[in-house]
């Protein structure tokens, strides 16, 4: 089958023949339609991210497709069936804190790079074996929507970080982290899931004007000034009702204190979930007072994904009308071209804005 393969960091994408992949217990070998390229990509593969991945291997973070083969073990899939394979691959055998590996991106600790040993080949390929459970079943679709079903993986990461903190219907929300591909996600998911309103700080008008003209009302948009007291107040201000929920997923490049001032605006008996990349690239971490978690029942989520019942969660709001796919603006290359959509995406990384690959 033809593959792209990263065979060492800092060179390009080598498309040549690889092995296609076997079948075991287990496992699904699923013909990969259309699979998305982040927009940072191009940090991983030239290894600025440092992120954990043994080479040479065939990368790429999960995909759409459709079933080729599956296990013995398999009693709902069936060959030709429209899936999601979903990256994210956890041990079997500790169901309370399994080890995870991104199959095909990178993996957590020993345990995790274990994993990877056996789950390592990803989504940039025409074929890939995805353990049973990661193949979700998408009901029919057109071979064409299949690169905008590619935003699932976009929108499971903050569903994750919505579901670990439990927000409920009617609820406002602040994401912190708004502008970007992963931010702008966050919004609409807060949205499909029943919360009131959504708090959307930003220094870019045009795409917090955007998030309005996309949501209507129940989206609060608020520009920061990079001041942390008067942010902070200018975002409570900005909430129709005390803000339930705060949800971080600023990049590594971002200051703490830009971080810091959102999530202080959660109410006394809220929650904040921490999905963001502060301390990541060096620098100072995130400090928070003491006294005031304390005094004020602060709940702190820190969530790495998401639950592996997400995916289907997620299908079913898509299926209900509730999240809409068609808000991303799709730019599709053939596995040829591979590079070439690295850099695509490099370069076109705002909200709702998808590229990806089509083997």
């Amino acid at each position: 089958m033809k593959a792209a393969v990263l065979k060492s960091f800092g060179s390009k994408l080598v498309i040549e023949d690889a092995p296609e992949p076997t079948l075991g217990t287990g496992e699904v070998i699923v013909d990969v339609v259309a699979t998305r390229v982040l927009s940072y990509m191009n940090e991983v593969f030239d290894g600025t991210r440092n992120y954990a991945l043994d080479l040479p291997v065939i990368p790429g973070p999960g995909g759409i497709g459709r079933v080729r083969a599956v296990g013995p073990d398999a009693t709902k899939l069936g060959v030709g069936d429209w899936v999601f394979c979903d990256p994210t691959v956890r041990s079997r055998d500790d169901v309370v804190a399994p080890d995870i590996a991104l199959q095909g991106l990178t993996a957590a600790g020993p345990g995790g790079m274990k994993l990877q040993k056996h789950f390592r080949h990803g989504s940039y390929a025409e074929q890939m074996r995805v353990p049973t459970e990661n193949v979700k079943r998408l009901g029919q679709i057109a071979s064409e929507e299949a690169s905008r079903w590619c935003a699932l993986g976009t929108a499971l990461v903050p569903y994750g970080g919505f579901l670990a903190a439990n927000l409920q219907p009617g609820e406002t929300v602040l994401v912190s982290g708004a502008t970007g591909n992963f931010g702008s996600a966050a919004v609409s998911v807060a949205l499909a899931m029943g919360a009131a309103c959504v708090v959307t700080p930003g220094r870019n008008e045009a795409i917090l004007s955007d998030l309005v003209r996309r949501f209507g009302a129940r989206v609060q948009p608020v520009r920061l000034t990079g001041n942390e007291d008067d942010d902070r107040e200018a975002m409570k201000r900005a909430a129709p009702s005390p803000i339930d929920c705060v949800l971080d997923i600023m990049p590594p490049s971002v200051s703490p204190t830009v971080v810091r001032a959102a999530v202080m605006t959660v109410r006394p008996y809220g929650r904040v979930v921490l999905m963001g990349g502060v301390g990541m690239a060096g620098g100072p971490g995130l400090e928070l007072p003491y006294p005031w978690l304390m005094r004020n029942c602060i709940s702190i989520h820190g969530v790495w994904m998401y639950p592996p019942d997400a995916a289907s969660r997620l299908i079913a709001l898509v299926r209900a009308g509730l999240l809409r796919l068609e808000e991303y603006e799709t730019t599709a290359f053939d596995l040829d071209h591979a590079n070439e959509a690295v850099a695509h995406a490099a370069a076109n990384g705002g909200p709702f804005k998808l590229t990806v690959i089509r083997p």
